[in-house]
């Protein structure tokens, strides 16, 4: 599948996980900046929060609030200069930051990856660990984080470096893993499901549901987002050229966030990467949205 595709943005450094605000800007971290940043049509990319570490991800709340997933400040062998503690970090419109959650049911978040709120109002995110697919050194987990600030962990996982999260319309927690190529679902009932695994070299990244409740997964090194339906079978696949990182749906267009031309992620910190919105012709499905105490 080939779709129009505009550069809206360029000389990012690890943009990631775009969401909608509710006035039509897209909203995204940039990583290598520790900064949250927005774009708004005439006047381009600014500056939205400074988070410090490594912001890797975000979702905008209910209430009008950007929750970030802050992995603390390292992608693989790349360190910030501004360490924090691993966390879910809060945006305020008006740019103040604050921790929502660095623990939650006794456990210190390791490297919180990426997020999306359920039809309960919980936010769900992956905590991925350090990213080395030769030792994997760490576990993975999901975790639930209740609208009333207490949580719990939802799942216990091996080193698979879970990454990209979605829920389902029936509350599903949907999920991707970066090392073993799966995608997996949870059911409400605490069932899994392996839904599929990826085409070898199509590393899964972020994802976003259409309206059909398809899986749009960016492939990461693999030049394009990959297309599952809910059953596992293989759709299509969007050409879209470099290293898309993560996406979401803007009505009918889909905004990427790209890594630039790049083949390896090292301890540099290359600032070419790209905002890219494609004229994609799919409905998106309706994020669900919801609130912290």
């Amino acid at each position: 599948m080939q779709r129009p595709i505009e550069v809206m943005g360029e000389g990012l450094g690890h943009p990631e996980g775009p969401d909608m605000l509710p006035d039509g800007r897209v909203v995204f971290v940039e990583t290598y900046t520790s900064d949250v940043k927005v774009w708004e049509e005439g006047k381009g990319i600014s500056v939205y929060g400074y988070c410090g570490g490594g912001t890797n991800a975000c979702i905008v709340g209910s209430d009008g609030d950007v929750y970030v997933t802050q992995n603390g400040g390292t992608v693989g062998a790349w360190k910030a200069p501004d360490q924090v503690a691993p966390s879910i970090q809060r945006i305020r419109p008006d740019g103040t930051v604050s921790y929502v959650a660095t623990e939650i049911d006794g456990i210190a978040l390791g490297a919180p990856n990426d997020l999306a709120f359920g039809p309960n109002g919980s936010l769900y995110f992956t905590d991925s660990g350090e990213w080395d697919p030769v030792n994997k050194p760490d576990p993975s987990r999901i975790f639930e984080l209740f609208p009333n600030g207490g949580g719990r962990v939802l799942q216990e996982l091996e080193p698979v470096y879970t990454n990209g999260c979605a829920v389902d319309p029936d509350g599903s927690v949907v999920w991707v893993e970066s090392y073993t190529l799966a995608v997996r679902r949870r059911r409400p009932d605490g069932s899994i499901e392996h839904i599929c695994d990826l085409p070898e070299g199509h590393t899964p990244d972020g994802f976003k549901l259409d309206a059909e409740g398809n899986y749009w997964i960016t492939a990461f090194m693999g030049g394009g987002i990959d297309v599952i339906a809910p059953d596992g079978s293989y759709l299509d696949f969007l050409e879209c050229p470099y290293v898309p990182l993560n996406c979401c749906f803007d009505g009918t267009d889909m905004w990427v966030t790209d890594f630039g031309e790049i083949t390896e992620v090292t301890a540099e910190a290359p600032m070419v990467g790209r905002l890219l919105r494609v004229r994609l012709g799919v409905q998106g499905m309706e994020p669900f949205r919801g609130s912290i105490a």
